[in-house]
């Protein structure tokens, strides 16, 4: 069995290609929404304003407020004789029917390659800590959300027997209802022989760091205060990119193939606190499932704003008011000795703040997972449909979810889902 050739690159951006819509053959026939209704769906992060985030394309309309609940084929029974009209029907039925069967693959066609893993990674006798395994589960219950991780490899990495080059890692720092959470992901870059460890390494900085500021942290998730979030989080990001290129300095490697994107999520331990923060650095998805219906709620590059950070960007040619803050002759200048040559530049800084309402399902994940679900409708729709129900799904029906696969995609798949009770 011959390689395929590598898979290809998915539509940029959601919600702006046309794509085919899914088959609502599962739903049944519901009204959409009003306008109003809609309105009233996206409001406002106080601490954070947003525009309403563009909803997925190829969904089929969310129930309207008034239509009977829809999980799977079931719907609820009219109440017996001598019951109260008002019981639910939880109380008249016992538990709710079980999600719908999870799928093998979604799309016109199976992938080319082994559903299951076919080839394992060279090790090294003397180095046996670079090994990482080929899928890492995790999962939680904090305050009022429900948090579920995986990472696994690839179909084209198990294929050719190469190590899963996305790293995940799950910390709680503190207790009580002022434990914060943190989830970390990073992917390191493609090709790159130590791509694994490059990822590895900045999770575990970002971890460390976060943990010795977690109880600032966490009282600035619980008080909203968006601004001294943003900043200090963007520095502690910098920071740790920096000690990644000096690792990859030190140890004689180029630094753009030591290097990894990153993004993060912080989660407070507080019942009460429903405000949720990623930040991170480079490509990747994130994504709220509401009322059934999928929504890109990923940073965009233009939205990001602030004052240049140390390290991170350089002071402005001018002051607000237009003057130069230099003249400039048209003469080169040579280079100070005493301060260090520029960097090369490097990729923004994403932050977002959001609140969460009951029954949202917030998914935080890498190019792997983010890519086919923008470009596959029949995925988002399975999801749905998977994601929806009463109680969040256990770690071997995540796991299960996340591993439908769309041809065409082959990359590691690493995503984290918070379920809001």
């Amino acid at each position: 069995m011959s390689a395929p050739g590598p898979a290809s690159a998915p539509p940029q951006g959601v919600g702006r290609p046309s794509v085919p819509e899914a088959s609502p053959a599962r739903h049944p026939a519901t009204e959409p929404s009003r306008p109003d209704d809609r309105a009233a769906a996206s409001e406002a992060n106080p601490s954070a304003p947003d525009a309403p985030a563009p909803a997925l394309p190829g969904r089929p309309p969310p129930s309207g407020p008034t239509a009977a609940p829809a999980y799977g084929d079931w719907t609820p029974a009219a109440p017996s004789d001598g019951e109260p009209a008002d019981a639910s029907p939880a109380s008249r039925l016992g538990p709710l029917p079980p999600p719908l069967p999870s799928r093998v693959h979604v799309g016109t066609r199976p992938p080319t390659y082994d559903a299951e893993p076919t080839a394992l990674p060279a090790a090294d006798p003397d180095d046996l800590d670079a090994l990482v395994p080929d899928t890492v589960l995790d999962g939680a219950r904090y305050g009022a959300c429900t948090l579920r991780a995986v990472s696994v490899r690839g179909d084209s990495a198990r294929y050719r027997g190469e190590p899963r080059r996305d790293a995940l890692l799950t910390a709680r720092f503190g207790s009580g209802e002022r434990a914060l959470v943190l989830v970390a992901l990073a992917t390191g870059t493609r090709t790159a022989p130590g791509a694994h460890l490059a990822a590895a390494e900045v999770c575990r900085w970002i971890a460390a760091a976060v943990g010795r500021s977690h109880e600032r942290l966490a009282a600035d998730i619980r008080a909203a205060r968006r601004t001294d979030l943003k900043a200090g989080l963007h520095r502690l990001t910098d920071r740790g990119l920096g000690k990644l290129r000096a690792a990859a300095t030190e140890q004689g490697l180029d630094p753009d193939d030591y290097a990894a994107s990153m993004r993060c999520l912080l989660l407070s331990g507080d019942p009460e606190c429903r405000t949720r923060v990623f930040f991170g650095v480079g490509p990747g998805g994130l994504f709220r499932l509401r009322e059934r219906e999928w929504q890109d709620i990923e940073p965009e590059v233009a939205e990001v704003k602030g004052e240049p950070v140390l390290g991170f960007g350089s002071a402005p040619h001018e002051t607000p008011d237009g003057d130069r803050l230099t003249m400039d002759l048209g003469i080169p200048t040579p280079p100070s000795p005493y301060e260090p040559a520029p960097g090369p530049p490097r990729e923004p800084f994403r932050f977002r703040t959001s609140v969460a309402r009951p029954g949202d399902v917030l998914l935080m994940c890498g190019t792997g997972f983010a890519e086919p679900l923008r470009g596959e409708p029949g995925l988002r729709a399975h999801l749905a449909d998977r994601w929806s129900g009463p109680e969040p799904p256990g770690l071997t029906a995540y796991l299960a979810d996340t591993q439908v696969r769309v041809k065409g995609y082959a990359d590691d798949r690493t995503a984290v889902a918070v379920w809001e009770a």
